[in-house]
């Protein structure tokens, strides 16, 4: 629904925000008026009241959001209602009388419909719990979550603690050797290491009377570095059975809907683990806090399908040769293994930061939460209004919808706001952000894009993210745009991000901001951005330079070494190698290439190499001869079925073996396969299937 058609209700906060209701009008192309309240969550609550009687509604406030939802929910008004926030991010600024542009833009996207919604992902918990740890810890918090959830115990140290009096629930002992799995669906294995098995074991404390060294404790645990081997807590334990010394089937498996991780160092070590999977330490605090989430993961859940995979363009792998590993390299939950020529991605795993989507050279990884279509039409309308409105040098921060946006919040309450050409954005993740929206967003008309992260997201994805801005400031620096238009900040300091967004220098932008919307495949989102930038380029260049790991580059060939075997053209998934059909030859798309190495893998001559760059001419989507060779003719019809030089690599390495001593066996192999068939039915010193002995 357009603007015009919705109720915008706008407020000063208390005359703390410039606003200019006539500038701000003609801004957005309203026929009415703008009425800027003053204190519209307290003494004039009536005028929203009034305007829930609409069939849509604009709030320029999201800090009372709650309070206007309540007072909508108890009038049972079916309104549509969409919050704004224009005072952290535009009003509360040092440049906030220079932010109409920037407000008229933050209010233009409640035009947008909501993205379609993606496919979901469930999780089921029974409140089945492992707690994993030193017998000490592991059994206070047991004896304090029984009550809740199902608990078991797997006691990881040999010394230390008592278990409780009575048996309310399991309790193991032994090493961890594989914790997989999610929310619902652990698979937990361990090895038993101590001769003392808890599950058999009675508690009678009969062994612990009986050892001499007092070896054991009331963990029920054997300490091996005090046992002298006298064996005697064997015989007090009797017909019981439960103390083995000699014990060969150690290994032990069961499967819990969650797991809590009281060791030193956390058994999973992914920089995301799974839902479910927590490991506090021996932090009381923290461990108090996993404690009150666990209690909170019993019933059936669901999150987003954050991405969506298409295994027919994936460069991974081709006939057991590795080509693209980037997905998976770049993944922080370990969701993204190999499955042969393809990749598999757990869904239950995957936490949405989109990184495989960023790195993915073919497009067929991308993000769905939001699709880029969806990000797309948001950047284009948040520029397109800033511009009309004004507004200069536009400079777009991406921001997650949790630290980074309650960093900005306090930049505006403690520093000097963002500066009026700032406009921030939210996405679920910064590492999301690639080469496609980067140069898309430049070609909207945006002079710079920064992505706000945490220390911890840079950690995880800072290099990534660090490449894909590369890769496109290397193209827009090529196209004579001067300046630099990407950068990416990891910082949790209202000080430091208040510094380096003050003194970020606009760069230079695109003279007219392209008009068309982002597609869903990632190649053709980039080439319409680079085709826009490249149209409208103050220097125009034919070959943009590019480092390792671009999606984009020339395949070389030795024309010395190659045979034109074609390994490479069925290697190829991208069909940026073609054969030359009727003819030995070999070609190549070179826009068609992802650079992802199967090629050069594959080829039995290692005659290939991989050049990253960036072509900008018409041939980049021609095919172009890369070698070819004489052909050679069948020498009983004439027709032309391979290269010559092959042909006769062929006969060298073969003239002389056994196998083909035999009369003819070598001119065979110098005719076509239709020619080799017949010649074969017609030797009659062939030996035939019947003359074989049974």
């Amino acid at each position: 629904m357009p603007l015009e058609d919705r109720t915008l209700k706008i407020c000063s906060c208390n005359k703390t925000m410039a606003l200019d209701a006539k500038a701000l009008a003609g801004a957005l192309k309203l026929r009415q008026p703008i009425q800027i309240h003053t204190e519209l969550c307290r003494k004039e609550v009536g005028s929203f009241q009034e305007s829930l009687k609409d069939e849509a509604c604009v709030v320029a406030c999201t800090q009372e959001a709650p309070l206007f939802s309540e007072i909508a929910e108890a009038a049972n008004a079916a309104t549509d209602l969409k919050f704004i926030n224009i005072r952290e991010h535009a009003g509360w600024s040092k440049e906030g009388a220079s932010a109409t542009p920037k407000i008229a833009a933050l209010l233009a996207l409640a035009d947008l419909p909501e993205p379609e919604p993606v496919a979901s992902v469930s999780y089921k918990s029974g409140g089945e719990l492992l707690i994993v740890g030193p017998a000490e810890s592991a059994i206070a918090w047991a004896e304090k979550l029984a009550g809740q959830l199902e608990v078991n115990v797997l006691v990881t140290s040999q010394r230390g603690g008592e278990l409780p009096a009575e048996r309310r629930y399991p309790v193991w002992s032994g090493k961890l050797r594989s914790v997989k799995g999610y929310l619902g669906a652990f698979e937990v294995e361990w090895q038993q290491d101590n001769p003392i098995d808890l599950e058999a074991c009675t508690r009678c404390n009969a062994c612990i009377r009986a050892c001499p060294e007092q070896a054991i404790d009331f963990s029920y645990q054997i300490d091996m570095d005090k046992c002298k081997a006298h064996r005697q807590c064997v015989k007090a334990c009797g017909a019981i059975g439960a103390i083995d010394f000699e014990r060969a089937e150690r290994a032990r498996s069961e499967r819990f809907d969650m797991v809590l991780d009281l060791s030193r160092e956390p058994f999973v070590k992914a920089a995301q683990p799974p839902q479910g999977y927590f490991a506090p330490g021996s932090d009381p605090l923290e461990q108090a806090l996993a404690a009150a989430q666990l209690a909170q993961m019993v019933g059936e859940f669901e999150k987003p399908r954050f991405f969506a995979y298409d295994e027919k363009i994936c460069a991974h792998s081709r006939s057991g040769k590795i080509g693209c590993n980037q997905c998976i390299d770049v993944c922080s939950t370990g969701a993204i293994s190999p499955d042969g020529d393809h990749v598999k991605v757990d869904p239950h795993l995957c936490m949405g930061c989109g990184g495989c989507a960023t790195v993915c050279p073919s497009g067929a990884m991308t993000y769905a939460y939001p699709r880029v279509p969806d990000l797309g039409a948001r950047l284009k309308r948040l520029l397109s209004v800033y511009a009309q409105a004004g507004g200069k040098d536009a400079c777009l921060l991406l921001h997650n919808t949790g630290d980074s946006r309650g960093l900005i919040a306090k930049l505006a309450r403690r520093g000097r706001g963002l500066p009026a050409r700032v406009i921030p954005l939210e996405v679920h993740h910064p590492a999301s952000i690639g080469m496609d929206v980067l140069l898309a967003a430049l070609a909207y008309g945006a002079s710079q894009v920064v992505a706000l992260a945490t220390p911890k997201e840079a950690a995880e994805y800072g290099e990534t993210t660090k490449k894909q801005m590369g890769f496109a400031q290397s193209i827009a620096s090529a196209l004579g745009y001067e300046g630099a238009h990407f950068r990416l900040l990891a910082t949790e300091a209202v000080a430091e991000l208040e510094k380096e967004l003050w003194a970020l220098a606009p760069a230079a932008t695109v003279s007219k901001p392209a008009t068309y919307n982002l597609a869903a495949e990632k190649r053709a989102t980039i080439e319409f951005a680079i085709e826009h930038l490249a149209r409208l380029a103050p220097k125009l260049q034919e070959t943009v330079a590019l480092g390792a790991g671009a999606p984009y580059g020339q395949v070389l060939v030795d024309k010395q070494t190659c045979t034109l075997c074609m390994a490479c053209v069925g290697a190829c998934p991208e069909s940026a190698l073609v054969d030359g059909r009727d003819r030995p030859m070999l070609k190549f798309i070179e826009r068609n290439c992802v650079q992802c190495g199967l090629c050069e893998n594959t080829c039995p001559e290692d005659a290939i190499t991989l050049a990253p760059r960036l072509l900008l001419t018409a041939q980049a989507k021609q095919e172009v001869v890369l070698n070819e060779a004489e052909p050679f003719n069948c020498v009983r019809c004439g027709k032309p079925f391979g290269a010559r030089q092959m042909v006769d690599n062929m006969l060298g390495k073969l003239t002389g073996h056994s196998m083909f001593a035999a009369g003819g066996a070598l001119r065979r192999l110098q005719m076509c396969a239709d020619c080799r068939v017949v010649d074969m039915m017609e030797n009659k010193e062939e030996i035939s299937i019947n003359e074989l002995k049974r």
